[in-house]
């Protein structure tokens, strides 16, 4: 599995990118034949004082792929919500294909 990180709008840190990397190997037990994850760190909302942290995870599988957009105060936060929901489109498909 090949997994790419892209921050857009600053540099991540090495903390921040390890988090990613470590949580991005959990979506092996979902599905085994993942080809590529590209992970999305940005910043919106650079106008305003307040800027929106937002993740983008977008997994390449064989016939299918999946993309989640999630946007909060934190990349952490944006992040783990983002993979939940990868999680759980992933899991969908694979019980479709089950049945």
């Amino acid at each position: 599995m090949n997994v790419k990180i892209q921050s857009v709008h600053f540099d991540a840190d090495q903390k921040l990118v390890d988090y990613v990397s470590e949580k991005v190997e959990k979506l092996r037990t979902f599905h085994d034949r993942i080809m590529k994850v590209d992970v999305f760190l940005k910043l919106d909302n650079v106008v305003h004082n307040i800027k929106d942290k937002v993740a983008e995870i977008r997994v390449h599988a064989p016939k299918h792929d999946f993309f989640v957009k999630v946007t909060s105060k934190s990349f952490e936060e944006s992040f783990d919500n983002a993979l939940d929901s990868i999680s759980n489109q992933i899991i969908r498909k694979k019980e479709k294909l089950a049945l």
